[in-house]
């Protein structure tokens, strides 16, 4: 039998032969195109090539390429386990050809790979072409190259319409017409009908991308040099070649089958809905290691949530299949013995895929049983108009929301339950929980008319502030309150758009620069630096002399020492993000970070804290960097090329053609348009202030360089002495001072505890002692528990054992006498313990206050202690008089 790994390598080397560039898969995540969330085809790592936006790598390629099919149109999540087809992560076999041979060879070369090389027999093959439509003609010279050339009968030609054999990019760009080969399975998969999906199944899709389309339902126009953009995927040709009937029988798919089975003690082919949730689990749990493998990490938005959700539905499964310990790590762990050869990634990453699992199963399984237990009891349904069982959304929310079940969730178990939600009452829970959290502002401002009127009219603003932090230049537009004006006078505040600027508008972290802008006649404090558009920066501020207007030629000045301060902590970023990596493992990627002139702080996907041995590495790794003094290495280059050479790139950034590649000696390669040190030793010291967690899978650090960091290292060193100071030591033997200091409190908490449970023990004795003053008891007493604390406690405890009455406990406190006095609740309206308190404490010289039941008192006399206590007796008399005498 025919391996999955051998057919990867008998593609690879065909098209090797036939002078194809073999390139490696691109990441999961797709590298600088935030339309996608995740790379869905072999063809997302050439889209700009085809669009013309980079230059192609070469005439030709194939690529064994990594896909998931989730989101957006391409989603496959609800048939995955219950089709033999079905998956959220495959593996897509493509050849692609950039303006080199076209359709003739496209057909060609798939033909013999499939017939000669992988050995299937031609007369199960069918082809399909267009057929045609009122946009595009029908593609009858592919349909002539599979008759003439190929030799395929034309009874197995196929003319299917748009929906099925024509592509385009999207609403503009490349498109064309899609020839398709299908694979028969034979009779015994029913009538020999095309549309019968289970005998006839799509193994190779090839495109034509031979048209280009300007503008949304324009004309097609000819494209210059026809591209070929091809797509097979692997699981289906294995499973066809391994004689198998679904992919979860294919060599890499089996075993992960029957390792849920094995974990939940069921055979795999008893029961239909237990080989749904097997499957499930097989392809989730593939899915899951590939992406925590890119440093994805489960969390509550964007591409973390899908995988988070997909997860959560395997977990789900195997809840449903009775496993009761963790297991999807284990799922997984097959995954990387199956895989890792293919993709040497697994391994290396396999102890994060590991803790990952785990740490989302124990999460999810910790509200699992409760969230399913409030389904099966909900009594609160809605009646369609079938008379079915609807959720209310404000239900199926909730459960969301706090529970963690994610909504596909709880859409599969009421398939399996018979209900379905209430999408309406869904939405409206969502958005009251987006107001009331603050969830539902978007974090940014809408970008108000006027910016995009200034960028339509005035085009990008060129930026001068890599080579000077000063120039001449001319103001091109005053705004105020949203609208250009025609001036802006001193004490207002204006934004300006000049002609070209050495200020830095905020973006990819780094804030805004500061400055002054002069003219003859006027001049504004520069307060902030914006881009609200791509390509347009603002300058914000107010007028400080005279008026600015458009026209006016002038001085732009930027904050010099703030602009080094804030140069010096972006560069330390980037050795901050190359020392976690070297650290921590390669997973520890970039998700966020903010620079600025005081402080840096840097978000990276983590999984839990660092040590304090993993910090001071941290550090040591970026001071080695600085003291080597590297210079700062800038240069422009094509995003391929920089990518080639190791470069680092933000994945929700977009990058054009040519992109600006930050080098720190041969460690540090980033992608970053941001203003950065000359070299490495100008950055000076280098301190972290803070680690901590900002979400599941995300640490972020903050730190201090340069003249901050001296700031931070000063205040720290004063703290010490201070410290130091108090404790009457010097500030290198606060450690040996603290941890006697702690080891005497220590022997006092444990010498306290023994005497409470002492004058615990005697407290039955204590009782015995209460007087009858006036038809109430009372309790009067010193005790060996001199801590105020402790006093309360031990008076409470006996006031509640009297019943009713008044307790006056006094103890010695370091030399100096405390007393309390408690009185029971059905007392403490005639005897108030705060009136009470005053005798005694005033026979000890101090003073005392507190509530009409609890009060306390100190003072300089604790020789005096057992006379104020016993004091009490008489204060109760002498108030039981009273009440006698006014009745």
């Amino acid at each position: 039998m025919i391996t999955t790994s051998q057919i990867r390598r008998t593609f690879l080397e065909y098209f090797r032969s036939k002078g194809h560039e073999v390139l490696p898969s691109a990441p999961l995540v797709p590298e600088a195109d935030p339309t996608l969330m995740f790379t869905n085809a072999g063809m997302v790592q050439f889209k700009d090539v085809f669009t013309g936006a980079r230059p192609k790598p070469g005439p030709r390629a194939a690529t064994v390429q990594k896909c998931i099919r989730i989101s957006g149109k391409h989603n496959d999540l609800e048939n995955v386990g219950r089709t033999s087809r079905h998956h959220t992560f495959f593996e897509m076999l493509g050849n692609f050809s950039f303006g080199d041979y076209f359709k003739e060879d496209a057909c060609a070369f798939a033909w013999e790979l499939l017939t000669r090389e992988l050995e299937l027999d031609p007369q199960r093959l069918w082809v399909s072409v267009f057929a045609g439509s009122e946009h595009a003609p029908a593609d009858e010279e592919a349909a002539d190259i599979w008759r003439t050339r190929i030799g395929v009968r034309p009874e197995r030609i196929l003319r299917l319409p748009a929906k099925d054999n024509f592509w385009a990019m999207g609403d503009t760009g490349p498109c064309g017409p899609c020839s398709e080969i299908h694979y028969d399975r034979g009779d015994a998969y029913g009538p020999a009908d095309p549309e019968n999906g289970e005998r006839f199944f799509e193994l190779w899709n090839l495109v034509f991308m031979q048209y280009h389309v300007e503008v949304p339902g324009g004309a097609l126009k000819p494209l210059p040099a026809p591209c070929i953009d091809t797509g097979a995927g692997l699981e289906r040709i294995a499973s066809v070649l391994q004689g198998v009937d679904s992919n979860y029988d294919i060599d890499v798919m089996k075993p992960l089958v029957q390792a849920a089975a094995e974990l939940s003690g069921r055979r795999y082919g008893a029961f239909p809905e237990d080989d749904v949730s097997m499957r499930v689990i097989a392809d989730h749990a593939r899915m899951t290691a590939f992406l925590v493998a890119e440093g994805v990490f489960p969390e509550k938005t964007g591409r973390e949530y899908v995988l988070r959700r997909v997860m959560r539905r395997a977990i789900r499964h195997g809840h449903r299949l009775g496993i009761g310990d963790l297991f999807l790590h284990k799922v997984a762990a097959r995954v990387v013995d199956v895989m890792g050869d293919a993709y040497p990634e697994l391994g290396h990453r396999i102890d994060l895929i590991d803790r990952m699992c785990r740490q989302e199963e124990e999460r999810f399984r910790a509200t699992l049983e409760r969230g399913l237990d409030l389904l099966k009891s909900n009594a609160d349904w809605l009646v369609g108009s079938r008379k079915e069982r609807i959720l209310p959304g404000a239900i199926a929310f909730d459960l969301s929301a706090t529970y963690g079940f994610p909504k596909d969730l709880i859409e599969v178990i009421g398939a399996e339950d018979g209900f379905t939600v209430d999408e309406e009452g869904w939405a409206r829970a969502e958005e009251r929980h987006k107001v009331a959290s603050g969830a539902g502002k978007s974090g940014e401002e809408a970008v108000a008319p006027v910016y995009a009127e200034l960028h339509a009219s005035l085009g990008d603003t060129r930026f001068t502030g890599y080579e000077s932090g000063e120039g001449r230049t001319q103001i091109l537009a005053v705004i105020r309150n949203g609208e250009t004006v025609e001036e802006a006078t001193m004490g207002e505040e204006a934004e300006l758009v000049l002609a070209e600027t050495p200020f830095y508008g905020e973006s990819g972290g780094q804030v805004g620069d500061t400055g002054t802008i002069i003219s003859k006649d006027g001049a504004m404090d520069v307060t902030d630096t914006v881009r609200p558009v791509s390509g347009l920066r603002v300058h914000k501020g107010r007028v400080s002399r005279g008026r600015v207007r458009p026209g006016d030629e002038v001085t732009a000045r930027v904050d010099a020492a703030r602009r080094n301060a804030i140069r010096r902590h972006h560069t330390a970023t980037h050795l901050l993000h190359m020392a976690l990596r070297q650290v921590l493992g390669p997973h520890a990627t970039q998700k966020g970070s903010r620079v600025g002139p005081d402080s840096l702080r840097f978000d990276f996907a983590h999984f839990e804290p660092l040590s304090a041995e993993q910090l001071t590495e941290v550090e040591r790794l970026v001071t080695v960097k600085i003291v080597e003094d590297h210079e700062i290495v800038t240069e422009e280059t094509t995003f391929d090329e920089a990518r080639g050479r190791g470069a680092m790139a933000i994945f929700e950034e977009t990058y054009g053609d040519v992109v600006r590649l930050v080098s720190v000696s041969g460690d540090s390669r980033e992608l970053c348009g941001g203003t950065h040190a000359s070299r490495s030793g100008e950055i000076g010291p280098f301190f972290v202030v803070s680690e901590g967690g900002v979400a599941a899978g995300v640490r972020r650090i903050e730190a201090v360089a340069g003249l901050a960091a001296f700031t931070w290292a000063t205040e720290q060193r004063r703290l010490l002495e201070r410290a130091a100071g108090m404790l009457k030591t010097h500030p290198s033997n606060l450690e040996e001072k603290v941890e006697k200091m702690l080891g005497r409190e220590r022997e006092l908490a444990r010498e306290l505890d023994r005497l409470k449970r002492k004058l615990a023990g005697g407290g039955q004795d204590l009782l015995s002692r209460a007087r009858d003053i006036g038809g109430v008891r009372v309790l009067a007493a010193t005790v060996e528990v001199g801590d105020p604390a402790a006093l309360r406690d031990t008076a409470d405890s006996l006031r509640q054992r009297l019943g009713s009455g008044v307790v006056c406990l006094g103890g010695d406190n370091g030399g100096k006498a405390a007393i309390v006095v408690a009185v029971t609740a059905d007392l403490a309206t005639r005897l108030r313990a705060d009136v009470l308190i005053k005798g005694p404490a005033a026979l000890v010289g101090g003073r005392g206050g507190g509530r009409a039941d609890l009060a306390q008192a100190g003072g300089p006399g604790a020789d005096k202690l057992a006379q104020a206590v016993e004091a009490i007796y008489n204060l109760v008399a002498e108030a039981a008089a009273r009440e006698v005498k006014a009745t």
